[in-house]
């Protein structure tokens, strides 16, 4: 796994690991003179773990016990604790560290463990891989890491397990991350070589995921050569982009108040740091956080030409949380349109009101939200609308740098579980656009299965049924749109981003077109 940025207990520092001198069971110190970890009293060190690593830790408990989104939990956790700044900062640094290292860091804890590490009890697992971050991919000086991931283990899980998570995290201490990787990881070349293997341990990503991407880039046309990058770049912290909601805010306004130029949307802008919340365009909601990506998508289908007269029905068939929905309801007022967005989970149905709330305090009526299923929309509405959108439920294999727990969650299954869904969406929305109307199917994955092959066998079954679809060039779209090369080198008709080139998520559009 490549580190990430290295960062202190307040927050990001300069430089490399720092490695004290440590007595038997640490790394000695540059002459090989063994000192104390700490010359702490055992009466006067911590019991209980300061509130950033207690918040950190609430979140790997919450991703594993709930099957909670860390970027959905960890805002309140942060709240919770009153954590903000340097320590806030440090919080999440740690949350989504060992989320992403997850499989880094189990393979070097395995190698201190006298025991499969499925036999730990999960809070005791968790600790250890907090602790490993810290150790391995940060400044906090290991002495630090370990005494107060002890702690941490005290006050959250209790006494009887902290020995043995200080006996584990000193073992840990002995190397710095290179080395471990040397120890633990396959080879990644010679005789018997199993790149596979070694990159899953190195970029810390299943298997079978670091399976799938080299799968989805050379289907896409692109070097099998990149997969190291790509999976490096799912471990890199993502800036935080906006979107200037078209008629409410203008990228400019975002721009002066800190925010840095976007690379591709015209929407776009981008916080390096601190909160978005401080901006008064985000607090009002005529700004939002949006990947440029998913900002590129939504913009693609309402770039792409229609056929025949009426650009002033749209509809977006899987609309929460609500974040294209925003985009499209705004641009709906601008053009004199209206959007009919559809959520299935009524739940997700009201995060979809909340984000098109400064779309519908400035232009009421211009949008409706149903908690209904999108696959009934087709025969419900036949034939009504101009544009829609199908932002089809799939694996999020285009979002694990943002979503780190969602490589641990998903399995090979999800492709075949999903596909019936993905291809009764994207018919629903076929037959709900016009003739001359446009459907933009999207996916936050690169994986073929989810993305070509719906396509492919949508397009031939309507073909069978007497009318041939047409699927418009998508690269050419975001070419004119935004100067994006999204082409996918293949000779198809599909764009994809990727993180390691654009620095989006990995967003798949493919835009089809009902005839006259």
């Amino acid at each position: 796994m490549t580190p990430p940025e290295r960062r202190g207990p307040r927050g990001p520092q300069r430089g490399g690991p720092r490695r004290g001198q440590a007595g038997p069971g640490g790394p000695g110190g540059p002459g090989g003179e063994p000192r104390p970890w700490t010359t702490t009293a055992p009466s006067a060190r911590p019991r209980s773990g300061d509130p950033a690593r207690r918040a950190a830790f609430d979140v790997l408990r919450a991703v594993d016990e709930q099957d909670a989104y860390a970027n959905l939990v960890l805002p309140r956790l942060l709240r919770a604790a009153r954590l903000d700044g340097r320590d806030a900062a440090f919080a999440t640094e740690l949350a989504y560290g060992a989320l992403r290292g997850r499989g880094t860091y189990d393979a070097v804890l395995a190698a201190c463990v006298d025991r499969p590490l499925a036999q730990l009890d999960p809070p005791v697992l968790d600790a250890l891989r907090l602790g490993a971050h810290q150790l391995l991919a940060t400044r906090v000086a290991p002495h630090a890491a370990v005494s107060e991931t002890v702690a941490l283990v005290r006050g959250a899980i209790g006494a009887g397990p902290a020995g043995f998570v200080n006996a584990v995290l000193r073992r840990v201490a002995e190397h710095d991350l290179p080395t471990w990787l040397d120890r633990v990881a396959p080879p990644l070349e010679g005789p018997g070589a199993d790149v596979v293997a070694a990159l899953a341990v190195r970029e810390s990503h299943p298997a079978w995921v670091v399976r799938a991407l080299r799968e989805a880039l050379v289907l896409a046309g692109r070097p099998v050569a990149e997969l190291p990058d790509l999976l490096a770049a799912d471990n890199a912290r993502p800036h935080v982009a906006l979107a200037a909601l078209p008629g409410l805010a203008e990228p400019s306004e975002l721009l002066a108040a800190g925010a840095e130029p976007g690379r591709w949307s015209p929407l776009a802008a981008v916080m390096p740091d601190g909160d978005p919340g401080d901006l008064p365009a985000v607090r009002e909601a005529r700004a939002r956080v949006q990947d440029e990506g998913s900002q590129l998508a939504a913009l693609a289908l309402l770039a792409a030409p229609l056929q025949g007269d009426g650009d002033g029905r749209w509809a977006d068939l899987c609309a929460g949380p609500g974040g294209k929905a925003a985009l499209l309801a705004a641009s709906a007022a601008q053009r004199g349109a209206r959007l009919l967005a559809v959520e299935v989970a009524p739940h997700r149905a009201k995060l979809v009101e909340q984000a098109l709330a400064g779309v519908t305090g400035a232009h009421n009526g211009v949008v409706e939200v149903v908690a209904g299923d999108g696959r009934a929309v087709g025969s419900e509405r036949p034939g009504e609308f101009d544009r829609v959108l199908v932002d089809a439920p799939c694996t999020g294999l285009g979002a694990l740098r943002r979503r780190p727990e969602a490589r641990w969650r998903r399995t090979p299954a999800d492709l075949a579980a999903l596909a019936p869904l993905q291809r009764e969406l994207l018919g629903s929305a076929l037959e709900a656009v016009r003739p001359g109307g446009v459907v933009a199917y999207v996916t936050c994955s690169p994986h073929p299965a989810e993305t070509q092959a719906v396509v492919d066998d949508v397009v031939r079954s309507w073909a069978k049924d007497g009318e041939p679809l047409e699927v418009l060039d998508a690269p050419a779209v975001l070419r004119d749109l935004a100067g994006v090369e999204a082409g996918t080198g293949d000779g198809g008709r599909r764009a994809q981003l990727w993180p390691h080139l654009h620095g989006t998520d990995a967003m798949s559009v493919s835009l089809l077109r009902r005839p006259l």
